[in-house]
């Protein structure tokens, strides 16, 4: 989409990064974000927080000559507030006809689509030798990991947009990345597991069960089945099969850690229904209830549970990760004390949409369809929604 022909004006508006935004909203700070994107995409996709307040009015409502007294009606008068659209084009306009007006406006640098290039690295505390680092991608809630031991690192679910910031930050802890493994075949993001194979000359892994969808990778891939192990250093990668969210969903173990992928979240369990859509999704829903007593909570309370996404439900551990143990997860999370029939019954009562465009994000991931750089990142703009509901699922 080409950017609106707006008028030119006087003034040169502020722009605030998004990195510095995300800071002033993790610190608290009350904010208020007037958004010009169109209501639809402002209520699909947006940048929450817990003292974050908005205002929804399209940039058109700004271009006439003569503005409506009313659409000054909510904004702050004596304090900066910040302008956002989809990639920062219109918002630089509409804060510079409100600096004009007498307002203290600052528009948010390339829009949410810089918002969406936020990532941020975090180190779990875990019982391993290895270094266990987590990926958070706050405009989406996607969650990738890098395991290091030595001077060998892998790294499991990786984001094809992200896919330099791996290669650096093993070779900045002293590694060179040998592996890219994914859990799935992931319906929310593009995986970065083919491009890191071609660029930078890794490993790609893919569960060995998930190859039945139909995988048509253009790249030579090694598959991994359930007890399988990939060795990164001294360290032991095992495969643990755990299909309900995909008939492939694959979890890792490494030491004290599971990475559940889309299975088990820290504040919801998976949706079932994006594999076989909603024909299939009550024998998937029972398939990840079985999963989930026989595979995973099996392990001890300990362990900790590093999935592929969080939501806004979700509350870091002390550590800064998204992650929880087992046994806090048992003692919260309402889903996994269900009976089987009452289990299905309300994972499959209360399903939020499904992810955007994820129909063309499973085909690129697949290897079916091709995606260049550009459209692989607007595919995977906006929530992840690869969970189930959040409301009830947590006591």
């Amino acid at each position: 989409m080409t950017a609106p022909d707006l008028p030119e004006l006087d003034i040169e508006s502020p722009v605030i990064e998004p990195e510095a935004l995300k800071s002033r909203i993790d610190g608290g700070e009350a904010l208020t974000i007037l958004d010009n994107r169109v209501p639809s995409e402002h209520e699909k996709w947006r940048i929450d927080g817990e003292n974050v307040s908005h205002i929804n009015i399209p940039y058109f409502e700004f271009l006439d000559d003569d503005l409506d007294e009313s659409l000054f009606e909510n904004l702050p008068e004596d304090e900066e507030f910040v302008v956002l659209c989809a990639k920062g084009h219109s918002s630089e306009y509409v804060a510079g006809v409100l600096i004009e007006e007498g307002y203290d406006a600052v528009a948010l640098e390339r829009g949410m689509n810089g918002w969406a290039g936020i990532y941020e690295y975090t180190e779990l505390e875990t019982d391993g030798d290895a270094l266990v680092a987590q990926y958070q991608r706050p405009s989406s809630g996607c969650l990738a990991y890098l395991v290091v031991d030595g001077d060998e690192a892998a790294v499991i679910d990786p984001l094809r947009y992200f896919t330099d910031e791996y290669v650096a930050d093993a070779k900045a802890l002293g590694a060179d990345l040998t592996y890219a493994i994914d859990t799935h075949i992931h319906a929310d993001h593009i995986s970065g597991v083919r491009t890191l194979v071609e660029d930078a000359g890794v490993t790609g892994v893919i569960p060995e069960a998930a190859e039945a969808r139909g995988v048509e990778y253009d790249v030579a891939y090694e598959t991994i089945g359930d007890g399988d192990v990939v060795t990164v250093g001294d360290t032991e990668i095992e495969a643990i099969h755990t299909p309900g969210h995909t008939t492939g969903m694959t979890t890792y173990k490494v030491d004290n850690v599971l990475f559940t992928g889309d299975g088990l979240f820290i504040e919801s369990v998976a949706r079932p229904d994006l594999e076989d859509g909603d024909e299939g999704a009550p024998d998937a829903a029972g398939m990840l209830y079985d999963t989930l007593q026989q595979r995973v909570l099996p392990h001890e309370d300990d362990t900790i549970v590093a999935s592929a996404h969080f939501s806004d439900a979700a509350t870091p551990a002390s550590d800064g990760s998204y992650t929880a143990t087992l046994g806090e997860l048992e003692a919260t999370m309402d889903a996994l004390h269900m009976d089987r029939d009452e289990f299905v019954e309300f994972i499959l009562s209360d399903m939020p949409p499904r992810p955007a465009n994820y129909i063309d994000i499973i085909e690129t991931n697949l290897g079916v369809q091709e995606s260049d750089d550009d459209r692989a990142f607007e595919l995977e703009l906006g929530p992840n929604n690869c969970a189930a509901s959040n409301e009830a699922l947590t006591n």
